[in-house]
């Protein structure tokens, strides 16, 4: 009686729902059925194709300037303590804004690079966005970021948007500051000020600073009057400010760009 009572219970418990024998040898058969099986992908959590991050490659070369526009420019900024540079999209302007500014950080020439500009959306709000001030504001200033990895490199701004030696920042967390002669300032998207805006920024510059301030007063996304053009009328006389207007013949992003500017201007 014992004996058959033992070989019920082994019966009972060797037996899966599909009559497939699970005791200590089962699971190994069937562990080993299931590896061996090529239509099984083990995931795991932390893939090393999931850590890859996109980042331009560094460049060793000096900023070039594509066209006689985009030197003039450059020459404007190194030589002017103000320099509002104007035109359409792809002309350049942020690109040798954040190249000259990286030079002159790397070389030791500055301590700081500022970078700012309105948080305003291109006519969609995107509502509260989580995280802290620097994650909310890196949508807007993810362009910068992207030259500053190519001129310095990654791990280089990293490090120094963690020690305060980059600075991104809304142009509303800018009143009180005051820029000076260690500092590279640029304000882009500008055409998106209020004129009470573009004054308060304009008032924080110190002695010997080196301010840019980028935009295309064409695609304002604010009602009224925007602080870049009131401000070029306003100081486009007085000695270290620049104003640099770019033309539609000026565009380096793509001749596709030039089109769209065409039937857009001439509609």
């Amino acid at each position: 009686m014992a004996k058959r009572s033992h070989a019920r219970r082994s019966n009972h418990y060797g037996m899966d729902d599909g009559g497939f024998q699970s005791g200590k040898k089962g699971r190994g058969k069937s562990a080993r059925k299931r590896k061996d099986d090529g239509n099984i992908v083990e995931m795991k959590s932390r893939s090393q194709q999931l850590e890859t991050a996109y980042s331009p490659q560094r460049t060793s070369q000096p900023l070039q300037a594509q066209t006689s526009a985009q030197q003039a420019y450059i020459d404007a900024i190194k030589q002017n303590c103000l320099t509002f540079g104007i035109g359409p999209a792809g002309t350049g302007k942020s690109y040798c804004a954040g190249a000259l500014a990286a030079e002159a950080l790397e070389s030791g020439r500055i301590e700081r690079i500022i970078l700012t500009r309105p948080a305003v959306e291109a006519g969609e709000q995107l509502g509260f966005l989580p995280g802290a001030l620097d994650e909310k504001f890196s949508v807007y200033i993810d362009a910068f970021r992207d030259i500053l990895n190519e001129r310095l490199g990654a791990g280089t701004v990293d490090y120094c948007l963690r020690h305060g030696r980059i600075v991104a920042a809304p142009l509303a967390f800018m009143r009180g500051k005051t820029f000076n002669n260690r500092t590279f300032v640029v304000l882009d998207e500008a055409q998106n000020t209020s004129i009470a805006q573009m004054k308060m920024f304009l008032t924080r510059i110190g002695e010997d600073c080196k301010v840019v301030i980028n935009g295309d007063i064409e695609q304002s996304d604010i009602k009224g009057a925007n602080g870049l053009a009131d401000a070029i009328n306003k100081l486009r006389d007085l000695n270290t400010v620049h104003v640099h207007r770019f033309a539609r013949e000026d565009i380096v992003r793509s001749g596709l760009v030039r089109d769209i500017i065409d039937r857009y201007e001439t509609a």
